[in-house]
Formats: C-alpha cells, sequence, structure tokens
C-alpha cells in the first residue's frame, strides 16, 4: 500500500512459452495454503502456478491445452476455469487434470444451458457459480449442479440501456449477492442487486475517456475488506480504486 514502484512475482522474461515466462496472463489467484499464485496464461493455453517463496524462478504448469480465461478458488480449494474456446467452465480438484462441467457445455449459444465466450467466474460459498458472458452480453448463475443457468445481469443484446450490458468481463457479488460488473463496451461498472431487472451506474458511464470520472475499457474488477473497490481501465493502462459509499 503506497508503494510507487511494483515487484514483479512471475513473468517478466518477456513473452513466451518456457516455465519462466508468461503470455497474455488474464486473471490470477493467491492460494494461501501453498502461499502460491495461480495463473491463467492464455496466450500459452495453460494454468500455472507460482510459489510466492522469494527464489522462485518458474511456475509448474497445473493444467495444460486449456482456453482458460477467468479463475475463481472455492472455500473447498476446487479451482473453477472458463474455457472460451470450448464455451464452458469446469471445476478441478487441484492436480486434477480433466474436471467436471459446472457451466455451460453444450456448445456455442444463447440458450440457458449454453455460454458464448466465458470470460470471468466468481463463485460464493454456496458454490454458485457467476459467470460473466462476454458475447452474451448477460452475467448467468449457475447453482451447484444445475444443467441450466439464470439470467442476472444483461441477457437483453448488446445495448447501454441500465438492462444491458456491452461485452462484460470483470465480475465480484458481495455477501447481499449484489452483482457488480465490468461493463466494458459502455465504459462503466454497474451494480445488479439480487433479483433485479436492470442494473445501476455506479462508476464511468461518463463516455470513453482519461478523467477521473471515466473508463477506457474497464476490464477486471475485485474489492479490498474495507469496501473499496478496484478497476483495471484497460485502455487507460492504469488500476482505479474508488471508495463505495
Amino acid at each position: 500500500m503506497g508503494d510507487t514502484n511494483g515487484q514483479v512475482v512471475a513473468g517478466g522474461n518477456g513473452q513466451g512459452n518456457r516455465l519462466d515466462q508468461l503470455n497474455h496472463p488474464t486473471d490470477v489467484l493467491i492460494d494461501k495454503e501453498t502461499d502460491s499464485l495461480i495463473i491463467c496464461d492464455s496466450k500459452n493455453r495453460r494454468v500455472v502456478r507460482w510459489s510466492r517463496r522469494s527464489g522462485t524462478t518458474q511456475g509448474e504448469i497445473l493444467i495444460d491445452n486449456i482456453s482458460c480465461w477467468g479463475l475463481a478458488l472455492d472455500n473447498q480449494r476446487y479451482l473453477y476455469i472458463s474455457d472460451y474456446k470450448k464455451h464452458e467452465v469446469r471445476r478441478y480438484r487441484i492436480g486434477d487434470k480433466n474436471g467436471t462441467i459446472v457451466a455451460g457445455g453444450n456448445g456455442k449459444g444463447a440458450g440457458l444451458n449454453q455460454l458464448n465466450w466465458p470470460a470471468y467466474i466468481f463463485v460464493d460459498q454456496q458454490q454458485t457459480v457467476y459467470v460473466s458472458e462476454n458475447q452474451n452480453h448477460r452475467v448467468t448463475k449457475w447453482n451447484e449442479g444445475a444443467k441450466e443457468g439464470i439470467v442476472v445481469a444483461g441477457g437483453q443484446g448488446e445495448g447501454n440501456a441500465l438492462t444491458q450490458l456491452s461485452y462484460p468481463y470483470g465480475l465480484f457479488i458481495d455477501t447481499l449477492g449484489i452483482i457488480y460488473v465490468a461493463d466494458w463496451g459502455n465504459h462503466r461498472v454497474m451494480s445488479w442487486p439480487k433479483g433485479a431487472k436492470q442494473g445501476i451506474v455506479i462508476m464511468g458511464g461518463n463516455g470513453k475517456g482519461a478523467e477521473a470520472n471515466q473508463f477506457k475499457g474497464p476490464w477486471g474488477l475485485s474489492f479490498d475488506r474495507y469496501g473499496n473497490l478496484y478497476v483495471v481501465d484497460w485502455d487507460n493502462h492504469r488500476v482505479q480504486r474508488f471508495s463505495i459509499e
């Protein structure tokens, strides 16, 4: 906190597919139990783990041959991975290579049993899986064992109305069930209260730009324990922090 310089903890050896390199990483988790980072190394089509212990110079491959984009870890240490080419989300025991489908898996489409370009995922305490479907312009919720999802944000086609999303990416669900989503194409962050038919613009929504109240393609979302929201502002090459009242 307060640092002006970051520290490289994985990669940093140029773009490539060696074990000390990454290529287009799209998501990262901290696995506290093994004190390591789990990284979706997207263009290398693999999920890798990097120990956070000092002296670590390379990662180890957990799963390969996967078009991964988003990652989540639940409270039982199951790993969830979205595959944007197979249009599915799978759950893995760490160390297991196969996994089981927990969302989608019925080809690309807009049916309730399908996904279209699943990007980021969020898993709650009940192992409910939420998925931002980038090309379906919606967020779906998949209860444990469900064969179909429930649309919980968007799903009215691409657009900028409060009932719509445009190429959503980052996703976070709080303990009240409020959904926060990075509405990439609309340069805004929205919240959707539980059961709501439309969302609320909480950040951005003032057109594409570089002012403090604007975004150029908001991408990733995260909260800290004090309720501050962090937004990866992709085309502005910055991360912004907001305190939510």
